[in-house]
């Protein structure tokens, strides 16, 4: 193996580890804030998207490096759709982004941790549905497979026993947290195909500058509506006095919230970087791999009870996302085949990530 693919699956190792660590520390200590006394719902939605301004060194730090000064090859669509259209899509799905975002904080906030992951992993059979009408996605075996294993393991869920309900929320609670879960779960697929389908259609290329300009105005405009929430709600009155009343102190309610910012950060850090190195794909494949690690995390810090129908979905859902990234794989093998043996291809005109790949 020469030095150069050593370094490209070095990185690519990273930036996994980022997602991995990045997504499974954000969802703890999200589910911290909420058992040591924190009530704002508009404040855990804040934290995950607020962080945006962490990821300006490394955007300037990547965009000028070498290896991206002469990415002036790439081509770009002479008929790329104007700043107004751009500006259009970006505060669509920022919009929509802290929609999705406050919903999963009502689901983190009533739901136990192992129950709140289990069914954000319908996120992927969502994608893939969502995905077959908007970005002309073949329903193979595979993925055929997946949806119906995620299916009946968020489905399972509906059947838990009162025993297994955390007995901190009323059932009605469970049920609306249940429901928001789901919900953003499915505006979660949604947004991952009007991201690829925004791309293909309004950006019209895909280098680091487009991916990251996508996640940063993103971001921006979500941060702007859930600031409005804030104080729209009346919550930010009550910040004082919640940060006083938090079970680890003052300094420890600043640091979880401070670390949760970070946290999601590392995790966009790590998504940009797949998508830059390998593709949007395996990007999306490697956040979901890390979903079954949080349950049992979850287990071990927040004792949340994991026997039964709970243990079974987890099992589907794990068989389910297996399925989904096997799927991933065989098509980024597809890819890479069909333009290792497409001869006018040039390194030129290639994609940055197959670029990078044969290096």
């Amino acid at each position: 193996m020469t030095n150069n693919k050593k370094i490209y699956y070095f990185k690519v190792a990273i930036y996994a580890a980022f997602v991995l660590v990045g997504q499974s520390s954000a969802t703890l200590l999200g589910r911290l804030y909420y058992e040591k006394g924190g009530k704002s719902k508009w404040m855990a939605t804040i934290v995950q998207v607020a962080g945006f301004p962490i990821l300006l060194p490394y955007y300037f730090f990547i965009l000028s490096s070498k290896k991206l000064t002469t990415n002036n090859n790439i081509i770009v669509d002479p008929n790329q759709s104007s700043i107004y259209m751009l500006a259009f899509v970006y505060v669509s799905i920022g919009l929509m982004n802290a929609l999705i975002c406050y919903l999963f904080s009502l689901g983190l906030m009533y739901l136990p941790v192992s129950t709140f992951t289990l069914i954000g992993s319908s996120q992927l059979g969502f994608n893939a549905l969502f995905a077959y009408f908007l970005n002309s996605l073949k329903f193979t075996p595979s993925i055929i497979n997946s949806l119906v294993l995620l299916t009946i393991s968020s489905s399972l869920l509906v059947f838990q026993s009162e025993s297994s309900i955390s007995t901190n929320v009323s059932k009605k609670m469970y049920w609306i947290g249940f429901i928001c879960t789901l919900v953003a779960s499915a505006g979660y697929g949604l947004i991952l195909s009007l991201t690829q389908l925004a791309f293909k259609k309004v950006v019209k290329r895909e280098n680091f500058k487009s991916v990251m300009d996508m996640m940063m105005y993103e971001q921006l405009v979500g941060t702007c509506v859930t600031l409005i929430g804030l104080f729209a709600s009346g919550e930010w009155n009550s910040i004082k006095k919640e940060m006083e009343d938090y079970e680890m102190g003052k300094a420890s309610y600043v640091l979880d919230l401070t670390f949760i910012t970070i946290t999601w950060q590392v995790f966009s850090i790590g998504c940009v970087g797949l998508i830059f190195e390998v593709s949007s794909l395996f990007s999306n494949a490697i956040s979901v791999v890390g979903l079954p690690i949080i349950p049992i995390l979850a287990v071990v810090f927040f004792q949340d009870k994991m026997h039964g129908i709970k243990a079974i979905s987890m099992v589907l859902a794990v068989w389910g996302i297996i399925s989904h990234v096997y799927q991933h794989y065989l098509d980024e093998s597809d890819i890479i085949t069909e333009k290792r043996n497409t001869p006018h291809i040039t390194k030129g005109s290639s994609t940055l990530e197959e670029g990078d790949r044969r290096e």
